[in-house]
């Protein structure tokens, strides 16, 4: 699939540019809300885990267990040394094969959106199956509908969106009870936010 290498390989080159120009502290909000809704020591996934930071830190020093996964192995290394405690795998979010309600929370940001949109709504019932019951979902995607490839940070990358509306249907229908969703800024740019529970 022509859209995974691009991305992969993309990341696999702009790993510390992107990280260097990053504001790691733009979602601390929505990351304190769901350390408040997890259970104390419960295990997480961070899907399209980058480098480790903020998300996989973050929660890590609020006592939860994160395991985070990504396609790039550049981020994976950087993620190890950025964040020792964590345990970090290179695994695609289209074939995840955790078992059955294996994680008390699923975090995916600035993730999702690199997956072809068609893709989505297999992605969010994947998470709810390996979700505990009233395990917790925090995702965001971008505002408007919309796919393509563009220069980020000097290399070509795939993007790929449905309306919030679509969204929202797809989590809903992965049978996810809705928490909040709305449309954010966040870091001066705006995305569309969900949290839900299974």
């Amino acid at each position: 699939m022509f859209e995974k290498e691009m991305v992969m390989n993309g990341y696999n080159t702009i790993a510390n540019d992107y990280y260097t120009h990053r504001d790691l502290n733009k979602f601390n909000e929505e990351l304190e809300k769901i350390s408040t809704l997890l259970p104390g020591g419960g295990r997480v996934l961070d899907v399209g885990c980058g480098a480790g930071i903020p998300t996989a830190k973050y929660l890590i020093k609020k006592g939860l267990k994160v395991t985070g996964i990504d396609i790039s192995d550049k981020m994976l290394e950087m993620a190890k040394k950025n964040v020792p405690e964590g345990e970090f795998i290179n695994k695609d979010m289209l074939h995840i094969d955790f078992s059955d309600n294996s994680f008390d929370g699923i975090i995916s940001v600035y993730a999702l959106f690199h997956v072809p949109k068609e893709e989505h709504l297999k992605v969010f019932q994947s998470f709810y199956r390996i979700l505990k019951p009233n395990g917790i979902l925090l995702i965001n995607t971008g505002i408007s509908e919309s796919e393509g490839v563009s220069n980020f940070f000097g290399v070509p990358m795939f993007w790929s969106n449905n309306t919030p509306e679509k969204t929202l249907d797809y989590i809903k229908e992965s049978n996810f009870s809705i928490i909040f969703d709305g449309v954010l800024r966040r870091g001066g740019e705006y995305q569309y936010w969900i949290i839900a529970k299974k």
